[in-house]
């Protein structure tokens, strides 16, 4: 069955007005509108790292039992718990196919294929990648 919605599990949580702690989750699958929409908000176009926010905030479904996930909610979020939403995000929406590389060991000269793994700049997803136009 195709899985369109993933379970995660926040390393710190997001804590609440109320001080409530909230680590599980669930995530859907992003869609070309959740990729390309929040380009046009104006946060993003006065700060592009603001993206990966907007971004979450889509697709990010639940998060404990905070009512409703806004951006102001993922703004809350402790740094290690974005960066474990951005290689989340990046890991769910890949399509289950890992960037590989051939390579050949230069002492034996044997073949390898390595997973890749892409260093991502901040608000920048897999799927819409930044241009150096974009980065002005």
């Amino acid at each position: 069955m195709f899985r369109t919605e993933h379970e995660f599990t926040l390393p710190l949580g997001y804590q609440d007005q109320h001080g409530t702690l909230h680590r599980d989750g669930v995530m859907r699958l992003a869609t070309a509108a959740d990729e390309i929409l929040p380009l046009q908000d104006p946060r993003v176009v006065n700060n592009p790292a603001y993206l990966l926010i907007i971004l979450l905030s889509r697709v990010v479904t639940k998060l404990g039992t905070v009512p409703q996930i806004t951006p102001k909610t993922i703004e809350g979020l402790f740094a290690a718990d974005l960066d474990h939403l951005q290689e989340f995000y990046n890991d769910v929406n890949s399509g289950g196919r890992p960037e590989q590389l051939k390579v050949e060991c230069p002492q034996c000269r044997h073949n390898h294929v390595v997973d890749v793994v892409r260093n991502l700049d901040p608000g920048e997803s897999s799927a819409t990648p930044w241009t150096d136009s974009a980065r002005r």
